[in-house]
C-alpha cells in the first residue's frame, strides 16, 4: 500500500536456477533502506521452470510483480513491458543471469540522488565472459552506436542502469533499442552519467545472444 520509489525490471528467459539467488540478492540490496520498491520479472515465455520459480517468488514477498509474455518476444519487449508496468520514480533495469551484481543498486541511487543525473549507466569495465560471443558484439555494438548518435558512453550494452520515470514511461522501444536509452534520452537533453560497476561470470545457464545483436 506505501508508495513505490524504485522499481526493478528484470527480463527473464530460462534462469530458473539463477531466480532464488537474484532476489535474494536484490532483497538484500535494499535492507535496511527506507525506501518503497517493487521488482518487476517479466517472462518472455521461457521453456523451463522460470515462471514457476517467480510465482514461488511471489507468493513469498509483496515486493515481486510477474508480466508473463503469451510467446517469445525478445529482451528489449521485456524492457517496455517492464517500463509500463513500473511504480517506481526511480527505474533501475538488470539482467537476470546474475552477471550484474544487485549490489550495486545504492551505488547507481546514490549517483542519482545527487541530482545532476536522468540516467546512471552502469559501465562493466571488467567484464568476465567470453570475447567472440560476448565481448566482440559489445565492442561492435559500443562503437556502432558511438558513431551513429555521437554519444561518448563506453558500454552501451550494460543493462545495469538507473532511469528517472519520466525518461522511459512513454518511451516507445523495439528490436534492439534499449540498448540505445541513454543515446536516445541524452538527445533529448537529459543527462547521462557513467560508473563503474561490478560484473560477474555466469555461474548457470548460457547466454541468450550473441553475434546476432550487432546485426540487429
Amino acid at each position: 500500500a506505501r508508495a513505490v520509489d524504485v522499481s526493478v525490471v528484470v527480463p527473464i528467459f530460462d534462469e530458473e536456477e539463477n531466480l532464488p539467488i537474484l532476489h535474494a540478492e536484490i532483497s538484500a540490496a535494499f535492507a535496511g533502506s527506507d525506501l518503497g520498491w517493487e521488482v518487476i520479472y517479466v517472462d518472455d515465455s521461457s521453456f523451463d521452470r522460470s515462471l514457476e520459480v517467480l510465482v514461488g517468488l511471489w507468493r513469498e514477498d509483496p515486493h515481486v510483480r510477474i508480466v508473463q509474455f503469451r510467446g517469445r518476444s525478445g529482451q528489449t519487449a521485456a524492457m517496455a513491458a517492464g517500463f509500463d508496468e513500473s511504480r517506481g520514480r526511480i527505474v533501475i533495469t538488470m539482467d537476470g543471469d546474475l552477471q550484474n551484481d544487485p549490489a550495486d543498486i545504492p551505488l547507481l541511487l546514490g549517483r542519482m540522488a545527487c541530482g545532476d543525473a536522468d540516467i546512471v549507466a552502469g559501465w562493466r569495465k571488467k567484464r568476465h565472459d567470453g570475447f567472440l560471443l560476448r565481448r566482440l558484439p559489445s565492442i561492435l555494438a559500443n562503437r556502432l552506436i558511438g558513431f551513429v548518435t555521437k554519444t561518448t558512453i563506453h558500454d552501451t550494452g550494460c543493462t545495469l542502469k538507473a532511469f528517472r520515470r519520466e525518461l522511459v514511461k512513454n518511451l516507445p522501444i523495439y528490436a534492439e533499442q534499449h540498448r540505445f536509452l541513454p543515446a536516445m534520452s541524452a538527445g533529448s537533453g537529459a543527462r547521462v552519467v557513467e560508473v563503474e560497476v561490478n560484473h560477474r561470470p555466469r555461474r548457470f545457464g548460457h547466454s541468450k545472444y550473441g553475434l546476432g545483436r550487432a546485426t540487429r
